[in-house]
C-alpha cells in the first residue's frame, strides 16, 4: 500500500519518541554511572570481574577489538554505502553514512566533554578520567544499524540478528579486555539509537511520493524476538547488579570470585540486552523508512 500522509506523520512521531526515550536513557546511565558512588562501584566491580577466565578469551577478544581501526570503519562505511547505491537508494547511502559519522563524532565529543568525579572507588584508573561512551562499541553498533537499514527486505531480519550479535560481542569484548566499563558500552548503544531515529526522520523527509509499504516487510517476529530477548537480558542484569548492592561496603578488589563473576556476567547481559533492544526498535520501523518503490 502507498505510504499515506497520516501513516507518515505517525511514523515521524514514533521516531521522535524513540530519540527522546533513548536520549533520556543515556542521561540516566550517565548520571548513575558517573555521578553516583554506587554506580561507579558497580562499574568497577564488573570491570574487576573481567579477570575471571581472561587468559582463555584474551586472544579472540584482542582480535575483535584490534580489527576496529579507522581503516576498517571507512571500509565498512563504504560497503554499506555501496549496497544502498546498487539498490538505487542514493539518499539511503548518504543517510547511513551520516548515521555512522554522527554517532562516532558524538561519542568522541561526549567522552572528552563529560566529567567523571573521583569518589575513591577506582583509584587505579582515576587518572584515565571519563571513558563513557565507548568508541569501539559505537563503531560496532553504528555499523550494525546502518547495515540493517541498507539491506534488502528479504535478508533484513537475518542481517539484524547477525549485526546485533556482532555489535553485542564487540561491546562485551571491551569489558572483557578491560578497555571499558559496562556503562560505557551501554551508553554507546544509546547514542547509536538516537542517531538511528534521526536518520529515520531524514529518510522519511526524503521519501518518494510513490513509496509503497509492503506488510510482509515489517519483520514483526524478528523485532519481537530481539526485543523480548533484550528485555530479559536487561532484567537478568538488573537482578544480578541488585544482588551486588548489599556488598557495596566492600572494595572491588576484596570481593570473592562469586560476586565478581555475577557483576561481570550481569553487566555482559546488560550490554547485549541493550543492543538487542536498540536493534528491535530499528526493525519495528525500518520497513516504513526504506519501503518498496514503484518501478
Amino acid at each position: 500500500m502507498r505510504m499515506r500522509a497520516t501513516a507518515r506523520g505517525w511514523t515521524a512521531v514514533w521516531l521522535v519518541v524513540l530519540a527522546l526515550v533513548q536520549a533520556a536513557a543515556f542521561l540516566a546511565v550517565w548520571r548513575v554511572a558517573l555521578h553516583s558512588e554506587i554506580g561507579q562501584w558497580v562499574d568497577t566491580v564488573a570491570l574487576t570481574g573481567n579477570r575471571i577466565g581472561q587468559d582463555t578469551i584474551e586472544g579472540p577478544v584482542d582480535r575483535i577489538l584490534n580489527a576496529m581501526s579507522v581503516v576498517s570503519l571507512l571500509a565498512a562505511t563504504a560497503m554499506i554505502g555501496f549496497i544502498a547505491v546498487i539498490r538505487g537508494r542514493i539518499a539511503l547511502a548518504i543517510t547511513a553514512t551520516l548515521l555512522i559519522a554522527g554517532a562516532n563524532v558524538s561519542t568522541q565529543l561526549l567522552k572528552y566533554g563529560l566529567n567523571r568525579p573521583d569518589y575513591g572507588v577506582d583509584p587505579e584508573r582515576v587518572a584515565v578520567g571519563n571513558s563513557l561512551p565507548s568508541g569501539h562499541t559505537t563503531v560496532a553498533g553504528a555499523v550494525a544499524v546502518a547495515l540493517v537499514l541498507v539491506l534488502p527486505a528479504k535478508v533484513r531480519a537475518a542481517g539484524a540478528f547477525l549485526a546485533a550479535a556482532y555489535a553485542a560481542i564487540a561491546g562485551v569484548a571491551t569489558l572483557s579486555a578491560g578497555w571499558h566499563r559496562p556503562s560505557d558500552a551501554i551508553a554507546a548503544y544509546l547514542v547509536v539509537g538516537v542517531w538511528a531515529a534521526v536518520a529515520g526522520l531524514v529518510l522519511l523527509i526524503t521519501q518518494r511520493e510513490q513509496a509503497e509499504v509492503a506488510p510482509g516487510d515489517a519483520h514483526r517476529t524478528a523485532a519481537l524476538v530481539l526485543g523480548v530477548g533484550g528485555v530479559l537480558a536487561l532484567v537478568a542484569c538488573g537482578l544480578a547488579l541488585g544482588w551486588l548492592v548489599d556488598l557495596r561496603d566492600i572494595g572491588p578488589d576484596e570481593l570473592a570470585r562469586r560476586p565478581l563473576f555475577v557483576a561481570y556476567a550481569g553487566s555482559a547481559a546488560g550490554i547485549a540486552g541493550t543492543m538487542a533492544v536498540v536493534m528491535a526498535l530499528v526493525l519495528t520501523v525500518v520497513h516504513r523508512l526504506v519501503p518498496r518503490v514503484k518501478g
